[in-house]
């Protein structure tokens, strides 16, 4: 597909994700606040015949039912929203769409599809609300990923058959594939839940009265506490929902479909690294210096275990360095022999090319954002958050400044995002590097820099690196790809001869704890 399809198919997600945003968020929010009785008829013995204990049990049954009942009333106002959203926002769209997805084929039929798809997925929302509140979570399981499956089948099969059949199908296969996914919940949850008997159902999944005289409840119907929580949350859902998709927003916005296209593919594929290797580790390290940095019934921590976390985190930002030394060279010396395997001649453009290599600089920049951030988290007290939630609303705001100026006055499209995100992860981390600092210093076991620095050859040889391919490069060529793989394996183990101190250590202490594990395994 071009980049200006997927540019389509990006604004119809972020069209998409704020129907269902606004329409549910603050509902669900308010549902988790809907306390079940805990007594259940199936948890007593059979032989229990006390009186008194019966018509505690019926008592309890008779809540849990209006409280099942309260949240799947509750839930229907997310559909009642959602008419209402995708009625409003639908219209909008196609108002203020770009005159090239107005023109695009199938561009008309590709947003009611996707607003019909919003509504059939808003009206699985009592269903949901049952689930959730009695932590069904192997149910949903089994209905979304059969779902999720599906969406992306639907969605690339349509496009190889239009592809295949020299079809002009515009962005329909994405909206096609919003609809499946709709149904697949629709008929997953009709058949996980309605089917399984009167017995386990003490309440309707239909807009009922509830049968009680309390003034709690407005219309007999609608629990009046979840409602008020419910309109306090959406209004806080408005801001969130623009710090969350601030960047799609900024991007449909300020810049052409092709150049969110290209952003999207850029934002997809880079994502793909964080979500595999950075995420595990800032989740694992980060239960990890919860653990070690816990404070005793003194408020101390035990110096041993901070000396621990900092060993660990020394080590994890040496690893991120050397991971960056290979990334700033080599990422955009392959991008463009990897672009043209994945994406096909519509995509082996200069432009495309650039702003994949750009976004290579952008990854070393979230990897050391997510891990000082994780060791923040865990070691900052409750003012320290609070100090840090005000110092986040003015990055937010630098974020936002730096946006602008590159999107709408130097006019960089998708390369302004980027650069605007690596200026919002490099603040974000010298806050938190100067809080680590800070940290260890009060713990007595102060940080230095020499500690996590890398050898000064090992960065001016990645600096040399970095600059001969972003000036000289290689030629799109069979000899060039040679050239290319020969010029990386040269230079990986030049930073590996140069840093074989640490990587040795790091392989000797691999080693010990295999080795470890492996006496422990054999003991037990």
């Amino acid at each position: 597909m071009s980049p200006v399809i997927l540019g389509i198919a990006a604004q119809l997600e972020l069209f998409q994700v704020t129907i269902l945003y606004f329409s549910r968020e603050s509902i669900r929010m308010a549902i988790q606040r809907q306390p079940l009785q805990p007594m259940s008829s199936n948890n007593l013995p059979k032989s229990q015949a006390d009186p008194a204990e019966k018509e505690r049990v019926t008592s309890s049954q008779s809540h849990l039912a209006v409280a099942s009942q309260s949240v799947v009333n509750l839930s229907y106002l997310s559909l009642g929203l959602g008419v209402l959203l995708t009625m409003a926002i639908t219209s909008l769209y196609r108002y203020y769409a770009p005159v090239q997805a107005a023109f695009t084929p199938y561009f008309q039929h590709s947003v009611v599809i996707t607003g019909f798809a919003s509504l059939l997925e808003l009206a699985i929302e009592p269903f949901f609300a049952v689930i959730q509140q009695r932590m069904w979570y192997e149910k949903r399981a089994a209905v979304e990923m059969p779902a999720a499956f599906l969406r992306s089948l639907t969605t690339c099969s349509t496009f190889i058959y239009a592809s295949r059949a020299n079809v002009p199908i515009g962005a329909l296969p994405f909206a096609l594939g919003h609809l499946s996914y709709s149904l697949a919940l629709l008929c997953g949850y009709c058949w996980t839940m309605v089917g399984r008997g009167s017995d386990n159902r003490p309440f309707t999944y239909r807009l009922a009265k509830i049968k009680t005289s309390s003034s709690e409840y407005i219309f007999g119907r609608f629990p009046r506490p979840l409602m008020s929580i419910a309109a306090s949350v959406f209004l806080q859902s408005v801001v969130k929902h623009l710090l969350t998709q601030g960047d799609a927003m900024m991007l449909a916005a300020l810049s052409t479909l092709e150049d969110q296209g290209i952003y999207s593919l850029a934002a997809n594929y880079g994502g793909l690294v964080a979500r595999i290797v950075f995420q595990p580790l800032e989740e694992s390290s980060r239960n990890l210096f919860s653990s070690l940095l816990s404070s005793d019934e003194t408020g101390k921590c035990d110096k041993s275990q901070v000396h621990a976390a900092k060993k660990h985190l020394i080590g994890l930002l040496r690893a991120y360095q050397l991971l960056s030394l290979a990334i700033f060279p080599l990422g955009p010396l392959a991008i463009p022999y990897v672009l043209r395997a994945l994406g096909g001649s519509q995509w082996a453009s200069t432009k495309v090319g650039d702003l994949l290599s750009l976004y290579c600089y952008y990854i070393p920049f979230l990897a050391f954002n997510g891990i000082t951030e994780a060791f923040v988290s865990s070691a900052a007290d409750s003012s320290q958050i609070r100090n840090q939630t005000v110092w986040m609303g003015a990055f937010s705001a630098c974020y936002a400044l730096a946006a602008f100026l590159f999107l709408e006055v130097g006019s960089m499209g998708a390369y302004g995002l980027v650069l605007a995100n690596i200026v919002n992860m490099a603040v974000r981390t010298l806050w938190s590097c100067n809080f680590i600092r800070k940290y260890f210093a009060q713990q007595g076991d102060e940080i230095d820099a020499t500690e996590i620095s890398m050898q000064p050859i090992s960065y001016a040889a990645g600096v040399a690196a970095t600059t001969f391919v972003a000036r000289q490069g290689f030629e799109q060529s069979n000899r060039g790809i040679i050239q290319a793989i020969l010029f990386s394996g040269v230079y990986g183990l030049l930073v590996l001869f140069l840093e074989r101190r640490y990587v040795m250590q790091q392989i000797t202490e691999l080693r010990q704890a295999l080795s470890a594990r492996s006496k422990r395994t054999k003991s037990d």
